[in-house]
């Protein structure tokens, strides 16, 4: 190559430098770097941010799969003692079992940064670290569900596989393994922070030897918001003096005299009162007669027969005229978190009130209710027992003495605290029951009810209303128009060169 040459593409190049598509070339280069470099930059910031503040976090799933309930938050938020959550394992091997358990392990921090520094998580690798267990005894380290410890103080509480999450019991118990449909996590710790953060336990003991129903689910809700329950059978034991509930529940033999007299004699507690009984009958045709004469020395009297609700907007869809929502009166109302979730009942018997100076309604029915004999004649029909009136389906009456007062508390149907009910967050089965307990036995309303969280649902959503409208405002409106108004300034550019 001559010099000629050599200088022409010189002069080419030096001139190409100078050009307006090279300055123009030059400048969109720089902005595109300069744009990947911000984005780059906001990044690792809004990565540090919510690695240090987790709730900046957005969850964008449909069902909320990665918030707090707000129950939580307000627990967390007023929280006053220091407990710490012990993640039994490895960070690295908690997240490697699967989905469920990065969707608990974001749970986690967020319960902990809601805390305001007074609770910690850690994760302890128990087999690398067996010293740890020796502490708390009253854990069987021998099983291998365990999966967190709960601390706080002395009090401690071990939460396993089956407390944190869900999964298809069929295929386990088939082949052996876990598929995770669900996660509790965030329940069993709030529960467990409750737990072990109470002092004073108030005592329940719920009597057996009458061949009750199976009364687990009520069990593990009082377990759950801190009351100790123990179980005692009358024929060969008392009442704990220190119990200030007892629960019968769902009995289908009836109490011999000896039993109805223990009991009387603890709810009178020698004049002192302040004793209190929860009492549901079986939802079966049994044969009952020392119950039903405690029930009439206390103002109450039980029906023979189920109540049926007739009007359309109580009754549960698709189910039947026996399964129905049922109206609060003035009575353990006001606490309630959410007054306008209903409780829901299946097949109750009636309750009557004898002395109204005595005893009171709980919960009703409609005045389009009635009752159905348990043998109905043929011809008998909804419509002619539709009474006219509110059916009582649960009551409780009061006996005083000494600044103290005892309760029997009746619900008309054992089906009411199933599990199948008390599971159900959209029922406030479980949420005035515990009321009952929290406020006949004065204890502050701690109770927290949180849904279990599935990830099965993998399309992104938005309830939050605000959220949605910054959503909409941003991605429908401001990008395109930022989009359009460069297309057109580079259009209008280009055609003017």
């Amino acid at each position: 190559m001559d010099k000629n040459t050599k200088s022409t593409e010189k002069r080419g190049l030096k001139a190409f430098l100078k050009s307006r598509k090279a300055r123009y070339g030059a400048v969109a280069t720089g902005i595109v770097l300069g744009t990947v470099a911000i984005v780059i930059v906001i990044n690792i910031i809004v990565g540090l941010l919510v690695e240090r503040f987790p709730e900046l976090k957005l969850d964008l799933t449909a069902n909320n799969a990665y918030a707090l309930n707000e129950d939580t938050v307000d627990y967390m938020s007023h929280l006053d003692k220091d407990v710490t959550v012990y993640i039994l394992s490895t960070e690295d091997l908690f997240v490697q079992k699967g989905e469920y358990f990065v969707q608990a392990k974001n749970l986690l921090e967020k319960i902990e940064s809601s805390s305001n520094g007074k609770l910690k998580v850690e994760y302890v690798d128990t087999a690398s670290n067996p010293s740890f267990t020796q502490k708390y005894t009253n854990v069987d380290w021998t099983s291998s569900k365990n999966i967190a410890l709960v601390v706080c103080g002395e009090q401690y509480k071990a939460l396993t596989l089956e407390d944190c999450f869900e999964y298809d019991e069929q295929s386990y118990s088939t082949y052996g393994y876990y598929n995770f449909t669900g996660t509790k996590v965030e329940q069993a710790v709030i529960t467990a922070v409750l737990n072990v953060t109470t002092e004073n336990k108030t005592v329940v003991d719920i009597l057996k030897g009458n061949q009750e129903a199976d009364y687990s689910a009520i069990t593990t809700l009082l377990n759950n918001n801190a009351y100790q329950v123990n179980e005692i059978t009358l024929l060969t034991a008392d009442i704990d003096k220190d119990a200030q509930f007892v629960v019968l529940y769902a009995p289908s033999v009836d109490l011999d005299d000896t039993a109805i007299k223990k009991l009387s004699d603890w709810l009178e507690n020698g004049g002192k009162y302040g004793k209190n009984l929860l009492y549901v009958p079986s939802s079966q045709n049994t044969n009952t007669p020392n119950l039903n004469a405690f029930l009439e020395e206390w103002k109450l009297q039980l029906s023979d027969g189920y109540v049926f609700e007739t009007s359309q907007d109580h009754l549960l869809n698709g189910v039947s005229e026996f399964a129905f929502i049922t109206d609060y009166t003035e009575y353990y109302k006001d606490k309630l978190k959410n007054p306008d979730v209903p409780v829901v009942t299946l097949q109750s018997r009636g309750i009557t009130v004898t002395d109204e100076a005595t005893a009171h309604s709980l919960l009703n029915t409609t005045d389009k209710a009635g009752i159905m004999p348990y043998n109905p004649p043929e011809d008998w029909k909804y419509n002619d027992a539709v009474t006219g009136k509110t059916i009582s389906v649960a009551a409780e009456s009061v006996k005083s003495g000494n600044d103290a007062e005892s309760r029997v508390i009746v619900f008309g149907s054992d089906k009411i605290f199933s599990q199948q009910f008390l599971s159900i967050n959209s029922f406030n089965n479980s949420a005035f029951l515990v009321n009952i307990f929290n406020t006949v036995g004065k204890k502050s309303d701690d109770s927290v009810t949180i849904e279990s969280k599935s990830l099965n649902n993998t399309e992104l959503g938005v309830t939050d209303a605000g959220t949605a409208a910054v959503m909409f405002v941003v991605f429908v409106i401001v990008i395109p128009v930022v989009i359009l108004v460069i297309g057109l300034v580079t259009w209008l550019r280009r055609r003017n060169k």
